[in-house]
């Protein structure tokens, strides 16, 4: 009996060791698809650093097949200096170069973002500033933002030139339209004005011939339209379209507004004025037979009357091109929604009427 009994337990015993085994062999087998994970290597704390060791030493030369996050050797060195009790490094301090402080980051993009500086200049004023960077660390900052290290030079772009120029600039263009007359179908022209910043439109009366006297005469009646308020016309751009001549230029600096002729075959840079011809032609002109100028006049006017006071933009936060600002909510501004039409329900224009 005492015999079966020790057997009994070294059958017990054998068990157990195997399950150990098996959990070895999985865990480790884990650890590996894990690490083949992460990128690079992996950062270890002083403290974490000194439980791998004092669990690795008695492993023995064992610890060679079971490492993982470092090399082999790596760990018999974390282990041998160990054992000569060497200083610790500072709790807390991550490997590597300190990370500039996110206040001087902020204060670099900022001198960037406002002056177009390249990382000299900005040194410069950081030093003036009292504040100690490198210049690398100011290039990196830049860098990491996707911002010029260099300074901006040469001419503005176009965009700076539309934001600097807003409120004065305006864009101007020709409509042509079919229209019907006694003689037929002919090509009436009008030229339209929009408001870079306002999105604001004027258009003038139409006519069969646009040539450069009528051109020239058009630009009294802009000065008029657009007023002495600060959306007054200080800027034009136009394209190069023949009906533009040297005297619409001259009649242009006669009236103190400054003419910007844009490129050949760069409707872009004029991106305003072609969306509201686009707009009123979508929207009016083509629901319609013009029978003549007068016609074609009348239907503009009261396009232009629409757009300017009752149609919401989108890039001016759904405001119209006089001011009116967007609805308030339902809760605050309760009332009937009724609806105003103009030609004949083609422009439909909706508003509340008090409770």
């Amino acid at each position: 009996m005492p015999n079966l009994f020790r057997r009994l337990l070294d059958v017990l015993a054998g068990s157990t060791q195997a399950d150990l085994r098996r959990q070895i062999q999985y865990l480790k087998a884990e650890n590996e698809v894990l690490r083949s994970k992460i990128e690079g290597p992996v950062r270890v704390t002083p403290e974490e650093r000194a439980r791998l060791v004092r669990l690795a030493k008695p492993l023995g030369a064992a610890i060679k097949a079971l490492v993982s996050i470092v090399s082999p050797r790596t760990i018999l060195r974390w282990i041998h200096d160990s054992d000569k009790r060497r200083p610790k490094k500072q709790k807390g301090r991550k490997p590597g170069r300190p990370r500039t402080p996110e206040q001087i980051r902020r204060l670099v993009l900022k001198l960037a973002k406002e002056t177009g500086w390249g990382y000299t200049r900005i040194l410069g004023e950081l030093k003036k500033l009292g504040v100690k960077v490198s210049r690398s660390t100011v290039v990196n900052i830049l860098k990491d933002a996707g911002l010029p290290t260099s300074p901006e030079r040469g001419e503005a772009t176009w965009d700076e030139f539309i934001k600097s120029h807003a409120k004065t600039l305006w864009a101007c263009d020709f409509v042509q339209h079919r229209i019907l007359t006694v003689r037929g179908f002919r090509d009436a022209y009008m030229l339209v004005f929009v408001n870079v910043a306002t999105r604001r439109a004027f258009a003038t009366k139409s006519t069969e011939h646009p040539d450069a006297a009528w051109v020239a005469a058009q630009v009294s009646e802009l000065k008029a339209a657009a007023g002495n308020k600060a959306t007054e016309c200080r800027v034009l751009t136009r394209d190069s379209d023949s009906k533009f001549g040297r005297a619409f230029d001259d009649a242009l600096r006669a009236h103190d507004i400054t003419p910007v002729r844009l490129p050949h075959c760069a409707p872009n840079l004029n991106a305003h004025v072609e969306r509201f011809i686009q707009t009123i032609q979508d929207e009016c002109l083509d629901k319609f037979i013009v029978m003549g100028t007068a016609h074609l006049d009348h239907l503009t006017a009261e396009f232009i009357r629409h757009y300017n006071q009752e149609r919401p933009h989108s890039a001016i936060e759904f405001r119209t091109p006089v001011g009116r600002p967007p609805p308030l909510r339902l809760a605050d501004h309760p009332g009937t929604v009724r609806c105003r039409t103009r030609l004949g329900g083609v422009l439909k224009h909706y508003y509340r009427v008090a409770a």
